[in-house]
């Protein structure tokens, strides 16, 4: 027992000068990325444009929507109202818009019974059998129908106007009414996946109040740290790999595109890890990636240049 205290107290010096050699290598071996970082994906909060009681609210968190897709409606019996009301005084008012037709048909016919006892005075004339101050009276009588018609028509052309003119106004009030009507119902305005639902059917809605958070995942983006020395051999539209942990124990690959660099320095996040720990400041990339699934927001990534 004695001759074999040397041998181990010769192997453990032998490992403890091996040690800061071995461990390097070890770290190297483990650290075999450029960047690393989370994902993310650009949200659209969706906001309620209108007030009132929420009457349908169809969605919930996870569900994957169309753009353009109606999921709800708000309560809009009062705006429906308003605008009823508005559509019965502009009919009240332009019910008393004058039928000019109507109105000047007496004079008309006047001006029509001239105009043939003119002709008649006219073949008497020839013949000697009327009078030349007669087709004057005649020509006279005329002239005061026609002028007669023309002020009629321009005082009841203004009255119409004006009361066009006062209808103009509350068309107005209603086309805006219109477009309150159609922004009671809630629809959906990127194609996504419904993250947070923030309202449910039977609340009280209000403008600008979010309703729900969408996001499209069909692609997601990495945002990573990379260290400086890396930075100056990456740009904008380079494919690189992508690495994430499958779960099982490995790592599962995906072709990602810079999209996005940073033009400013950062210090190293604390949750974030680059292969040269001695940095101090990174920069920040933006890699888009086709998301078959499996990716999700805030997962872990790391790149490969």
């Amino acid at each position: 027992m004695e001759k074999r205290r040397p041998l181990k107290r010769l192997a453990l010096y032998l490992f403890l000068c091996l040690l800061p050699v071995i461990l390097p290598g070890c770290k190297g071996e483990e650290n075999t990325y450029d960047a690393s970082g989370t994902f993310e994906a650009t949200e659209t909060i969706v906001p309620s444009q209108a007030n009132g009681i929420i009457k349908i609210f169809n969605v919930q968190e996870g569900e994957i929507l169309d753009s353009g897709q109606v999921i709800g409606y708000v309560d809009s019996t009062q705006l429906y109202l308003e605008k009823r009301q508005l559509e019965a005084q502009i009919g009240a008012l332009l019910a008393r818009d004058p039928d000019i037709a109507a109105q000047t048909a007496a004079l008309q016919a006047r001006l029509s019974h001239a105009l043939h006892e003119q002709r008649r005075l006219v073949k008497l004339a020839r013949s000697d059998a009327a009078t030349p101050k007669q087709l004057d009276d005649a020509n006279a009588e005329i002239t005061l129908i026609k002028k007669q018609i023309t002020a009629q028509q321009s005082s009841l052309d203004i009255t119409s106007g004006s009361l066009r003119k006062a209808a103009l106004p509350l068309r107005v009030q209603i086309a805006e009414l219109d477009d309150r009507l159609m922004k009671c119902r809630i629809v959906n305005p990127v194609k996504g996946t419904v993250l947070t639902k923030y309202a449910q059917t039977s609340e009280m809605a209000a403008i600008g109040k979010p309703l729900y958070t969408i996001a499209d995942l069909s692609t997601i983006i990495l945002r990573a740290y990379i260290t400086e020395g890396a930075f100056t051999s990456i740009k904008l539209g380079q494919r690189v790999k992508v690495l994430v942990d499958d779960g099982k124990g490995g790592v599962r690959g995906f072709e990602g595109t810079v999209e996005w660099l940073s033009d400013e320095a950062e210090f190293t996040p604390k949750t974030i890890q680059t292969r040269d720990e001695r940095a101090n400041l990174v920069y920040a990339v933006k890699i888009r990636v086709r998301n078959d699934g499996t990716l999700k927001i805030g997962m872990y990534g790391e790149v490969k240049l």
